[in-house]
């Protein structure tokens, strides 16, 4: 029975692997097309093409699926889902294919659960039901999870770099540059999100968008106290004509301040963070290695008698 069951997810999953590759027929030769476009100058990314056709093939079915659950049965709200992205930096995903992983794991995980308790010869019906629905939860909440950590990862290396980008600017300022050149220069030197983003501002005021309007959706991407504060500070140089260099400096040491303060919170929360490993690893360790001799003496005694 375990030799038809391997016998069978082998040929199932042969089948899977040629209709994935017919699928990806027009992704691989529009590669080559590349590459050969490639031969003559023009250099694109046809390799990465090739690599992620299989990626592209399951982002594409994910976001269809997603589609059918975010718009039709409504489980997932998609307009914050769409901010958390945003301010993750993911910028080929979209809500509706987070939604499909999610359905994807929900059902997938549970089924290689089962899977395997099969293969292996089974096990009790209350363990198996528990843990196929743990597996269909973890898959559910797998994705979004993700997202929500490198969002906050990303907004946290934001802030972080802050004060940095907002002294270089106090020095390109009273250089006597504008601040959209200071902008220029801040967004060549800095790399990581902060970068990123201050590259995103200036490619939105070469279309046509104004430095406040640019400003204000930095903060809608990133939306962190000192993105914020930045963006209040560069509206007032923009619209009042007030001194910018003084404004900067005045924000830096308050982010630095900031930043101070959130350090001493981490540090003060350090010993509750660490009294749960000392109760429950290292207590009963010591426990174990002080104690065990005192007790197998005690029983020894005991059974003497």
């Amino acid at each position: 029975m375990t030799v038809l069951l391997i016998l069978g997810l082998l040929l199932l999953g042969g089948a899977v692997v040629l209709l994935s590759r017919a699928l990806l027929v027009p992704r691989l030769r529009a590669a080559d097309t590349l590459v050969q476009i490639g031969h003559y100058g023009f250099r694109t990314p046809a390799s990465r093409e090739h690599v992620e056709g299989f990626r592209g093939l399951f982002d594409e079915f994910a976001g269809w699926l997603g589609h059918f659950f975010t718009e039709g049965l409504h489980f997932i709200n998609a307009e914050r889902l769409q901010k958390t992205i945003v301010s993750a930096g993911l910028r080929r995903t979209t809500p509706d294919m987070v939604a499909g992983y999610s359905v994807m794991g929900a059902v997938g995980l549970p089924l290689l659960w089962i899977l395997l308790v099969i293969a292996g010869g089974g096990s009790s019906a209350g363990v198996v039901i528990l843990l196929t629905l743990f597996f269909g939860v973890a898959g559910w909440v797998l994705p979004g999870f993700i997202v929500q950590r490198k969002a906050e990862n990303r907004l946290y290396r934001i802030d972080h770099a802050m004060p940095e980008l907002i002294d270089l600017l106090v020095v390109t300022v009273e250089a006597g540059l504008s601040l959209s050149a200071a902008l220029q220069i801040a967004g060549e030197r800095l790399q990581g999100p902060l970068g990123e983003e201050l590259r995103i501002v200036l490619q939105e005021q070469r279309m046509g968008l104004t430095p406040v309007q640019a400003l204000e959706n930095m903060v809608g991407r990133t939306p962190t106290p000192a993105v914020e504060s930045f963006t209040r500070a560069m509206m007032q140089g923009e619209l009042l004509g007030v001194s910018v260099g003084q404004i900067l400096r005045s924000l830096a040491i308050e982010m630095r301040k900031r930043r101070r303060a959130q350090a001493e919170q981490q540090a003060q929360k350090a010993p509750i963070k660490m009294l749960f490993p000392l109760v429950f690893m290292i207590f009963p360790a010591l426990f174990i290695v002080i104690l065990g001799p005192a007790l197998f003496s005690i029983f020894d005694a005991l059974n003497n008698r």
